[in-house]
Protein backbone atom coordinates (compact mmCIF):
# COMPACT_ATOMS: atom_id res chain seq x y z
CA UNK A 1 0.00 0.00 0.00
CA UNK A 2 1.08 3.46 -1.07
CA UNK A 3 0.37 6.26 1.44
CA UNK A 4 -0.31 9.33 0.50
CA UNK A 5 1.74 12.79 2.20
CA UNK A 6 -0.04 15.87 1.48
CA UNK A 7 1.87 18.56 2.86
CA UNK A 8 5.37 20.11 2.72
CA UNK A 9 5.42 20.72 6.00
CA UNK A 10 5.20 16.63 7.02
CA UNK A 11 7.44 14.94 9.24
CA UNK A 12 9.30 12.75 6.34
CA UNK A 13 9.35 15.55 4.36
CA UNK A 14 11.02 17.42 6.15
CA UNK A 15 13.77 14.26 7.05
CA UNK A 16 14.13 13.95 3.59
CA UNK A 17 15.10 18.06 2.89
CA UNK A 18 17.52 17.57 5.66
CA UNK A 19 19.66 14.53 4.26
CA UNK A 20 20.78 16.86 1.38
CA UNK A 21 22.98 17.65 4.61
CA UNK A 22 26.32 15.30 4.09
CA UNK A 23 26.34 15.29 8.07
CA UNK A 24 22.74 14.51 8.31
CA UNK A 25 23.28 11.43 5.90
CA UNK A 26 26.06 10.36 7.75
CA UNK A 27 24.38 10.70 10.76
CA UNK A 28 20.88 9.07 9.92
CA UNK A 29 23.64 6.05 8.52
CA UNK A 30 21.78 6.42 5.06
CA UNK A 31 22.06 6.82 1.24
CA UNK A 32 19.74 8.69 -1.24
CA UNK A 33 19.17 7.45 -4.49
CA UNK A 34 17.25 9.74 -6.62
CA UNK A 35 15.89 9.00 -10.16
CA UNK A 36 14.48 6.18 -12.49
CA UNK A 37 17.40 4.13 -13.38
CA UNK A 38 19.23 5.04 -10.10
CA UNK A 39 16.58 3.58 -7.93
CA UNK A 40 16.19 0.77 -10.35
CA UNK A 41 20.08 -0.13 -9.14
CA UNK A 42 19.77 0.77 -5.86
CA UNK A 43 16.93 -1.25 -5.48
CA UNK A 44 18.67 -4.40 -6.83
CA UNK A 45 21.65 -3.84 -4.87
CA UNK A 46 20.22 -6.05 -1.99
CA UNK A 47 20.60 -3.04 0.72
CA UNK A 48 18.01 -2.48 3.42
CA UNK A 49 15.56 -0.14 2.45
CA UNK A 50 14.39 2.91 4.37
CA UNK A 51 11.70 4.49 2.40
CA UNK A 52 10.71 5.52 -1.33
CA UNK A 53 8.71 9.02 -2.08
CA UNK A 54 7.22 9.26 -5.27
CA UNK A 55 5.35 11.92 -7.41
CA UNK A 56 1.97 10.56 -8.26
CA UNK A 57 2.31 11.77 -11.91
CA UNK A 58 6.00 9.44 -12.01
CA UNK A 59 3.81 6.11 -10.37
CA UNK A 60 1.77 6.40 -13.82
CA UNK A 61 5.01 5.42 -15.58
CA UNK A 62 4.87 1.72 -16.41
CA UNK A 63 8.64 1.65 -15.55
CA UNK A 64 7.87 3.24 -12.15
CA UNK A 65 5.31 0.91 -11.51
CA UNK A 66 7.38 -1.94 -12.20
CA UNK A 67 9.97 -0.52 -9.45
CA UNK A 68 7.42 0.19 -6.59
CA UNK A 69 5.93 -3.32 -7.19
CA UNK A 70 9.59 -4.73 -6.27
CA UNK A 71 9.93 -2.25 -3.85
CA UNK A 72 6.49 -3.55 -2.31
CA UNK A 73 7.74 -6.75 -2.15
CA UNK A 74 10.45 -5.86 0.24
CA UNK A 75 8.44 -4.30 2.17
CA UNK A 76 9.81 -0.46 1.54
CA UNK A 77 7.44 1.96 2.89
CA UNK A 78 5.87 3.65 -0.29
CA UNK A 79 4.83 7.30 -0.14
CA UNK A 80 3.20 9.32 -3.31
CA UNK A 81 3.25 13.04 -3.33
CA UNK A 82 2.46 15.96 -5.51
CA UNK A 83 5.15 17.51 -7.58
CA UNK A 84 6.03 20.47 -5.25
CA UNK A 85 6.03 18.85 -2.24
CA UNK A 86 8.34 16.55 -4.30
CA UNK A 87 10.59 19.37 -4.76
CA UNK A 88 10.91 20.28 -0.92
CA UNK A 89 12.57 16.34 -0.53
CA UNK A 90 14.82 16.58 -3.80
CA UNK A 91 18.81 17.41 -4.51
CA UNK A 92 18.29 17.79 -7.96
CA UNK A 93 17.43 20.23 -10.71
CA UNK A 94 14.99 18.45 -12.76
CA UNK A 95 13.83 15.73 -10.88
CA UNK A 96 12.05 12.39 -11.98
CA UNK A 97 9.98 12.26 -9.49
CA UNK A 98 11.26 9.04 -7.85
CA UNK A 99 13.43 9.11 -4.39
CA UNK A 100 14.87 5.75 -2.12
CA UNK A 101 16.40 6.26 0.88
CA UNK A 102 18.57 2.88 1.49
CA UNK A 103 21.02 2.22 4.85
CA UNK A 104 24.32 3.22 3.85
CA UNK A 105 26.96 -0.05 3.29
CA UNK A 106 30.27 0.81 4.12
CA UNK A 107 32.56 -2.03 3.67
CA UNK A 108 35.95 -2.62 5.87
CA UNK A 109 39.43 -3.12 5.00
CA UNK A 110 39.53 -6.35 7.08
CA UNK A 111 36.66 -7.45 4.51
CA UNK A 112 39.59 -7.30 1.93
CA UNK A 113 42.14 -9.89 3.23
CA UNK A 114 40.36 -12.54 1.43
CA UNK A 115 40.82 -11.19 -2.03
CA UNK A 116 43.91 -12.95 -3.45
CA UNK A 117 44.10 -11.09 -7.00
CA UNK A 118 43.47 -7.59 -5.28
CA UNK A 119 42.63 -4.74 -7.35
CA UNK A 120 41.77 -1.51 -5.59
CA UNK A 121 41.44 2.03 -5.92
CA UNK A 122 42.93 4.56 -3.35
CA UNK A 123 40.70 8.24 -3.75
CA UNK A 124 43.81 10.66 -1.64
CA UNK A 125 41.87 14.03 -1.31
CA UNK A 126 39.61 14.14 -4.42
CA UNK A 127 37.10 16.81 -3.96
CA UNK A 128 34.87 17.06 -6.83
CA UNK A 129 31.85 14.56 -6.30
CA UNK A 130 31.72 14.23 -10.07
CA UNK A 131 35.09 13.20 -10.05
CA UNK A 132 35.10 10.54 -7.36
CA UNK A 133 31.51 9.45 -8.95
CA UNK A 134 33.16 8.57 -12.03
CA UNK A 135 36.14 6.82 -10.70
CA UNK A 136 33.96 4.46 -8.64
CA UNK A 137 31.82 3.71 -11.98
CA UNK A 138 35.19 2.90 -14.07
CA UNK A 139 36.61 0.88 -11.30
CA UNK A 140 33.50 -1.10 -11.19
CA UNK A 141 33.73 -1.52 -15.40
CA UNK A 142 37.27 -2.77 -14.66
CA UNK A 143 36.36 -5.24 -12.48
CA UNK A 144 38.08 -3.50 -9.49
CA UNK A 145 37.22 -5.08 -5.84
CA UNK A 146 36.76 -1.91 -3.79
CA UNK A 147 37.06 2.01 -3.75
CA UNK A 148 39.61 3.26 -0.46
CA UNK A 149 38.42 6.72 0.43
CA UNK A 150 41.20 8.33 2.94
CA UNK A 151 39.83 10.64 5.31
CA UNK A 152 39.98 13.27 3.21
CA UNK A 153 38.15 12.17 0.11
CA UNK A 154 34.61 14.07 -0.31
CA UNK A 155 31.85 11.80 0.63
CA UNK A 156 30.92 9.30 -1.64
CA UNK A 157 27.64 8.82 -0.89
CA UNK A 158 26.68 12.43 -1.76
CA UNK A 159 24.02 12.93 -3.84
CA UNK A 160 26.17 14.30 -7.09
CA UNK A 161 28.90 11.65 -6.17
CA UNK A 162 26.17 8.89 -6.43
CA UNK A 163 24.48 10.28 -9.62
CA UNK A 164 28.10 10.47 -11.45
CA UNK A 165 28.81 6.77 -10.29
CA UNK A 166 25.28 5.83 -12.42
CA UNK A 167 24.61 3.52 -9.36
CA UNK A 168 28.75 1.83 -8.76
CA UNK A 169 28.41 3.10 -5.59
CA UNK A 170 25.80 -0.08 -4.69
CA UNK A 171 28.12 -2.71 -6.55
CA UNK A 172 31.77 -1.67 -5.87
CA UNK A 173 32.51 -2.29 -2.07
CA UNK A 174 33.15 1.28 -0.87
CA UNK A 175 35.80 1.93 2.16
CA UNK A 176 35.48 5.24 3.57
CA UNK A 177 37.12 7.59 6.03
CA UNK A 178 40.34 5.94 5.98
CA UNK A 179 43.15 7.31 8.03
CA UNK A 180 46.75 7.33 6.46
CA UNK A 181 48.30 5.46 9.09
CA UNK A 182 45.73 2.61 8.62
CA UNK A 183 46.31 2.42 4.74
CA UNK A 184 49.44 2.06 5.93
CA UNK A 185 49.25 -0.94 7.87
CA UNK A 186 46.53 -2.69 5.78
CA UNK A 187 49.02 -2.40 2.59
CA UNK A 188 52.12 -3.89 4.45
CA UNK A 189 50.27 -6.51 6.58
CA UNK A 190 48.60 -7.82 3.46
CA UNK A 191 51.27 -7.44 1.01
CA UNK A 192 49.66 -5.05 -1.31
CA UNK A 193 51.59 -3.06 -3.50
CA UNK A 194 50.50 0.70 -3.85
CA UNK A 195 51.28 2.34 -7.41
CA UNK A 196 50.54 6.51 -7.08
CA UNK A 197 50.36 8.67 -10.21
CA UNK A 198 52.78 10.93 -9.96
CA UNK A 199 55.44 12.91 -11.67
CA UNK A 200 58.40 12.89 -9.83
CA UNK A 201 61.97 11.81 -11.05
CA UNK A 202 61.53 8.01 -10.45
CA UNK A 203 57.80 7.23 -11.92
CA UNK A 204 57.27 5.51 -14.71
CA UNK A 205 54.89 5.82 -17.98
CA UNK A 206 51.94 3.94 -16.94
CA UNK A 207 51.83 0.96 -19.72
CA UNK A 208 54.91 0.24 -18.34
CA UNK A 209 54.13 -0.57 -14.76
CA UNK A 210 53.17 -4.07 -13.52
CA UNK A 211 49.73 -4.18 -12.69
CA UNK A 212 49.59 -7.88 -11.47
CA UNK A 213 48.89 -9.58 -7.74
CA UNK A 214 47.77 -7.51 -4.96
CA UNK A 215 47.33 -3.89 -6.32
CA UNK A 216 46.30 -0.54 -5.11
CA UNK A 217 46.21 2.08 -7.36
CA UNK A 218 46.16 5.83 -5.66
CA UNK A 219 44.79 9.00 -7.59
CA UNK A 220 45.32 12.43 -5.70
CA UNK A 221 43.52 15.86 -4.84
CA UNK A 222 43.05 17.66 -8.24
CA UNK A 223 44.97 20.44 -7.40
CA UNK A 224 47.87 18.98 -5.68
CA UNK A 225 47.64 15.60 -6.72
CA UNK A 226 48.84 12.66 -4.47
CA UNK A 227 49.50 13.61 -0.30
CA UNK A 228 53.16 13.29 1.03
CA UNK A 229 51.77 10.45 3.14
CA UNK A 230 50.65 8.61 0.31
CA UNK A 231 54.02 9.38 -1.96
CA UNK A 232 55.81 7.96 0.90
CA UNK A 233 53.61 4.63 0.94
CA UNK A 234 54.03 3.82 -2.80
CA UNK A 235 56.02 1.18 -4.19
CA UNK A 236 55.86 2.33 -7.52
CA UNK A 237 55.16 5.92 -9.33
CA UNK A 238 53.45 6.10 -12.70
CA UNK A 239 52.58 9.04 -14.80
CA UNK A 240 50.62 9.46 -18.06
CA UNK A 241 52.44 11.01 -21.08
CA UNK A 242 51.67 14.62 -22.55
CA UNK A 243 52.03 15.09 -26.01
CA UNK A 244 50.68 17.98 -26.50
CA UNK A 245 50.54 20.89 -24.54
CA UNK A 246 48.12 20.38 -21.82
CA UNK A 247 50.33 19.79 -18.33
CA UNK A 248 47.98 16.85 -17.46
CA UNK A 249 44.41 15.08 -17.47
CA UNK A 250 41.82 15.27 -15.47
CA UNK A 251 41.64 13.00 -12.05
CA UNK A 252 38.82 11.12 -13.45
CA UNK A 253 40.09 10.43 -17.15
CA UNK A 254 43.44 9.19 -15.74
CA UNK A 255 42.16 6.83 -13.42
CA UNK A 256 40.36 5.79 -16.36
CA UNK A 257 43.78 5.02 -18.45
CA UNK A 258 45.10 3.37 -15.68
CA UNK A 259 42.51 1.34 -14.21
CA UNK A 260 41.84 -0.58 -17.73
CA UNK A 261 45.93 -0.84 -17.98
CA UNK A 262 45.92 -2.68 -14.95
CA UNK A 263 42.47 -4.70 -16.07
CA UNK A 264 43.87 -5.62 -19.46
CA UNK A 265 47.03 -6.89 -18.19
CA UNK A 266 45.08 -8.65 -15.42
CA UNK A 267 43.23 -10.61 -17.99
CA UNK A 268 46.26 -11.25 -20.26
CA UNK A 269 45.43 -8.43 -22.87
CA UNK A 270 48.29 -6.76 -25.18
CA UNK A 271 47.94 -3.63 -27.42
CA UNK A 272 44.29 -3.41 -28.57
CA UNK A 273 41.48 -5.26 -27.33
CA UNK A 274 40.54 -7.48 -30.26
Amino acid sequence: MMEKIESAQNKKIKWLASLKSARRRRAEGVVVAEGVRLVEMAAEAGWTLRLCLVTEEAAREERVQRILEKLEVRRCPLFAVASDVYRKASDTEAPQGILLVLEARAASLEALTGCGELLAVVLDGVQDPGNAGTIVRTADAAGADAVICLSDTIDLFSAKAVRASMGSVFHVPIVCGVPHETLREFLQSERVRLLAGDLDETAQPYPAADYGGRVALAFGNEGGGISDAVRRMAQEKVFIPMFGRAESLNVATAAALLLYEAAGQRRGFRGHCQ
